[in-house]
Order: C-alpha cells, then sequence, then structure tokens
C-alpha cells in the first residue's frame, strides 16, 4: 500500500507545508515587518505574545526561509524578509480588493490618517463629503503605522505626511505644512514668537518612530540633538513634552488637531514644509477613492499638487 503524506502532519516542512498558510500568517509577518518589535505587532493584531511568534515561525518553517532576525530588541528583516514583505503585502491587498470587487458600492470610504488627519480642513472636508455624497458614508480612521492602514488593506485611502515609500501605492500631494516646536508650556522656549533647529539642539527630542515624521536628520550634521525619547503614537509624544522630558517638532495641522495644557506649539523659521499627501494602492480600489481626492482638492487650498507612481 503507498504511503500517503499528510498535508498537515505535525513534521511537516518544505512544499507540502506551504498548503497549510493562510492570509493570518501573512498579515502577522506584515505587522512584525512594520511595527519591528513582537509586542507592539501583537497589540495590534489583538493576539498574544507567544501567538504571533508561533505564526512567524511557521510561516518560516513553510517557506523555508529565516524572515526576521531576532538578535536585537528592534527586530529586523532579513534580505529574504525584505523581499518577502512587498509580495506579502501585495497578497494581502489583492484579497482585499477582490473582496471590494463583490461589496456593494455603497460601502463606507475608509480613509486613514496617523495623526492630525487634514489638519483644520478636516472638519469642512467630512462636511462637504456627506452633502454631496450621503449615499457613502466617509470613516476617518486614526492607525498608528506609517501608511495608516494603507498597506494592510485596513483602509482605502490615507492622509499621509512625508515621503511615502511602501511599494504599490499612488500618491497625490495635496498640500504642505510648516513645522513647529512642541515644548512644555513652563519651558524658557513657550514664550518666544519663534523658534529654531538650534534652539532645540540642546534638548532630548521626542521622535515617533511608527508613524512621526521627525528624525534627527532634520539638523544639520554639526548640530544634531545627542538624546532622543522613542514614543509610538502621538499620545505617548504629547504626554513626553508636557511632562518636561523632551521637546517635539510636528506641523501647523497638530495644534488644532491635538490641543494640550502642557504643550506650546511654537513656529520652527528654518525647518523644510512637510508635504501631506493623499494616498491609495495601485490596481482595484473603492469606486468612491477618485471621489475624494477630487473634493480634498476642492477643500484644501492647493499649492501645486501632483501624481507620483
Amino acid at each position: 500500500m503507498p504511503t500517503v503524506l499528510p498535508l498537515c502532519s505535525a513534521d511537516m516542512s518544505g512544499p507540502y507545508a506551504l498548503h497549510s498558510l493562510e492570509l493570518r500568517h501573512l498579515r502577522c509577518f506584515l505587522a512584525i515587518a512594520e511595527e519591528g518589535n513582537v509586542t507592539r505587532a501583537a497589540a495590534r493584531l489583538r493576539l498574544t505574545q507567544p501567538a504571533v511568534s508561533r505564526t512567524l515561525a511557521t510561516l518560516e518553517d513553510a517557506l523555508g526561509v529565516r524572515l526576521v532576525d531576532r538578535p536585537t530588541h528592534h527586530l529586523a528583516l532579513t534580505a529574504e524578509g525584505r523581499a518577502f514583505q512587498e509580495s506579502a503585502a501585495a497578497a494581502v491587498a489583492a484579497f482585499e480588493d477582490a473582496l471590494d470587487s463583490v461589496r456593494a458600492v455603497r460601502r463606507p470610504l475608509r480613509l486613514g490618517h496617523a495623526w492630525s488627519a487634514a489638519g483644520p480642513y478636516t472638519t469642512p472636508l467630512l462636511r462637504r463629503w456627506r452633502e454631496r455624497y450621503p449615499d457613502v458614508p466617509l470613516e476617518l480612521l486614526r492607525i498608528d503605522d506609517r501608511t495608516a492602514g494603507l498597506t494592510r488593506g485596513a483602509v482605502d485611502v490615507a492622509l499621509l505626511r512625508g515621503p511615502v515609500d511602501a511599494p504599490g501605492l499612488v500618491t497625490e500631494l495635496l498640500h504642505t505644512e510648516s513645522r513647529v516646536a512642541a515644548v512644555p508650556s513652563d519651558s524658557p522656549l513657550a514664550p518666544r514668537d519663534a523658534l529654531t533647529l538650534a534652539d532645540l539642539s540642546g534638548h532630548t527630542i521626542a521622535v515617533n518612530t511608527v508613524s512621526g515624521t521627525t528624525a534627527l536628520d532634520l539638523w544639520p550634521p554639526a548640530a544634531r540633538p545627542t538624546a532622543t525619547i522613542t514614543v509610538a503614537n502621538t499620545d505617548d509624544w504629547l504626554a513626553a513634552i508636557a511632562a518636561d522630558r523632551a521637546v517635539g517638532v510636528t506641523t501647523t495641522a497638530t495644534p488644532g488637531m491635538h490641543p494640550h495644557p502642557g504643550v506650546v506649539y511654537v513656529p520652527l523659521t528654518d525647518a523644510p514644509d512637510l508635504p501631506v499627501v493623499l494616498a491609495w494602492r495601485d490596481g482595484p480600489r473603492h469606486p468612491a477613492v477618485r471621489d475624494l481626492i477630487e473634493l480634498a482638492h476642492e477643500v484644501v487650498p492647493s499649492d501645486g499638487a501632483r501624481s507620483t507612481e
């Protein structure tokens, strides 16, 4: 009698194991790749850390390659992992697009942002959308990752700040925002009418490594701050500054969207403006994405918008 190898045997590896892979394995890997940390990936997926580690191990065993280097606290992708990330993101996006193609056209349009949305134009945009497209609800979702949930299919279109280098995305410049310093309300810097980057270089800088846009290379090499505090979202960023643990750099959109009694925002005169873009996945998309892009250009003053692929 011929021997039959079960496809889901406990010691399964190699090509047979590929049949046991599911979309959840790809979502788990993408969360780890984007967060750079198993704890944050587990929180995002609402799973335990051991479950996330086991899912990653199953994926690596099935593929026969190591995707993630684990020696350091901040995980890093291997060369194979970086190559697989693009394919996995495309596969998850394709799955979401396939679902979208059979869903009702009137399903909500999901607009993602990591912080500050469209700044002072957020409410006018939402109100204008409701007036013009009452049959298609517009859901504004804050998602704390670099693409505000776009690469993992959590949103249809996203408002993003700074350069966008995730594969498979199309972006269109909406406008640019000036930068401001965020300092504790009792800081000697708070009463100033304006500040420069040099005024901040002697202070600890709060850096949001998950969805923020400020890094030490914003300063000239000879005048870079020497101390940073790493945070994972805007709320923690504000808390660190209000507690006088650090100062920060953000844009003019933040004061209106994130006022805080312990934080004062002061214009920065020598920091470059930050682009604000609308981004969406290349390929099939929600039929109302183009309507949102056109409406956003009506609501937000233009300063030279252009598309990039």
